[in-house]
């Protein structure tokens, strides 16, 4: 083989190659990033969700062990001082609001990482219903009735 071929065979890539490569590679980029953050987003959502469930546990084993659901933050954290729970800022921990003159209703909210706010608010008689959006209507307290666009059937 002469010298001038066997140099041409080792010089490597084209140019035109590493362009092809470069354009391969930005297409699935293209197409997985989209559904690597929807993934993401998911998985926040189901976070800040499941601390909700954690602390509603822990209200309801309040409730059957002295008849009523919690009425304070500091009773809350003596019973099961391993929850999740700020007493005003949901984007650290979940919040419960306490109805004001009964202790027959509790309400919590999280927002998850990604922004969106979860809401359960529930009663011995009524159930429990889920929502988004601020349940407290703006006011400092847990509503008595369920929250207007809340469902049983979850989030």
């Amino acid at each position: 083989m002469p010298a001038r071929a066997r140099r041409r065979r080792d010089e490597g890539f084209s140019l035109v190659e590493l362009v092809v490569v470069v354009v391969i590679m930005g297409i699935l980029v293209a197409i997985g990033l989209p559904s690597f953050l929807g993934s993401r987003t998911t998985a926040q959502d189901r976070a800040a969700q499941s601390q909700i469930r954690a602390v509603l546990l822990a209200e309801k084993a309040f409730r059957i062990e002295h008849g009523a659901y919690t009425v304070t933050l500091a009773d809350l954290l003596a019973f099961d001082p391993n929850v999740s729970v700020h007493a005003a800022d949901s984007t650290v921990g979940v919040e419960p609001w306490f109805a004001q003159g009964t202790d027959q209703i509790v309400c919590l909210t999280r927002t998850s990482q990604s922004g969106n706010l979860f809401s359960v608010w529930e009663s011995l008689t009524v159930g429990t219903w889920y929502g988004t959006g601020d349940l407290s209507g703006g006011g400092a307290n847990c509503p008595a009735a369920v929250p207007a666009g809340y469902t049983q059937a979850g989030w």
